[in-house]
């Protein structure tokens, strides 16, 4: 058995492994995963789409997946993220699911508990399933990756989204732009312009302006954020005939992507969404089959 924190862990073969063996997947082709394995999401932060998505998988892939909520756990009388992870070792859990806000909160973990560890996002570090089924969705529609431009827009500083997208894609041959404003833009070389990045983008990737992330007097107002960094009806209609738009999600409607966007022609966003699912289950099979 193996885990999954970072990106980086996977070779390209890896990748390019689990992306054909998603689409499999999506398209009827049966589960691989021995039986009788238990799975727990540990989720430390808020989530939907990370928290189900993965519930859905597992229980696509036949395991049984063991309830836990944070907020009635004893992590709320100061049990410490080792322990809790021990607990559960204990009394049977094969596969853990951790979303937590510290960044890289597995590192104690690794090598010293049995079940194998997922990232469902620490910090502002790594999010590698989301970049995996981001990268599937994209495959689907160009399945080269070598020469398209991709632009990555929005709250770069605290996206674990962006740092891990920004590893898959470059390595597999994508141009990389990024927007941001000034104050988000951490250690990436932005443009300063979206309006120019849009005529040369393949994908527009949205970020979500994470408000809760902020230092008081950093955050735009909704109306600011959209005229300028905002993906607008007209900056849509700017873009390449065959171009995509993605977004992590949630989304803020009207901040950054206008209401009509979110489900327009060139949207995926509800693709990436349902793209999810099956990554997570080719995830869950890739760490958990059985050693040859």
């Amino acid at each position: 058995m193996r885990t999954l924190t970072t990106i980086e862990q996977l070779s390209t073969d890896d990748i390019l492994f689990l992306v054909k063996r998603a689409r499999q997947l999506k398209a009827g082709s049966p589960s691989q995963v021995p039986p009788g394995l238990v799975a727990a999401n540990l989720f430390f932060e808020p989530s939907t789409r990370t928290k189900m998505s993965f519930e859905m998988a597992e229980r696509k892939v036949g395991l049984t997946v063991l309830p836990f909520e944070a907020q009635f756990s004893s992590a709320t009388k100061g049990e410490s993220l080792y322990d809790t992870v021990k607990t559960l070792e204990a009394i049977g859990v094969d596969v853990l699911v951790i979303r937590h806000t510290d960044n890289a909160y597995y590192e104690p973990l690794i090598g010293k508990v049995k079940p194998v560890i997922i990232n469902g996002g620490d910090g502002t570090g790594n999010h590698p399933t989301q970049s995996l089924l981001d990268l599937m969705t994209i495959m689907e529609e160009f399945e080269e990756l070598e020469g398209r431009t991709i632009t990555i827009v929005g709250d770069l500083a605290h996206s674990r989204v962006a740092r891990s997208n920004v590893h898959v894609l470059s390595r597999l041959g994508a141009n990389l732009q990024f927007v941001s404003p000034p104050e988000w833009q951490a250690e990436f070389e932005t443009q300063a312009s979206l309006d120019d990045a849009i005529e040369k983008s393949d994908v527009i990737m949205l970020l979500r302006v994470q408000h809760e992330r902020h230092q008081p007097g950093q955050s735009f107002t909704r109306e600011q954020y959209h005229s300028q960094y905002g993906l607008t009806v007209e900056r849509m209609h700017a873009m390449k005939d065959d171009a995509i738009i993605l977004h992590p999600a949630p989304f803020n409607r009207g901040v950054e992507i206008a209401d009509e966007v979110v489900e327009g022609s060139k949207s995926r966003i509800f693709e990436q969404m349902k793209n999810g699912v099956f990554m997570r289950m080719a995830i869950l099979e890739y760490l958990l089959k059985e050693e040859a």
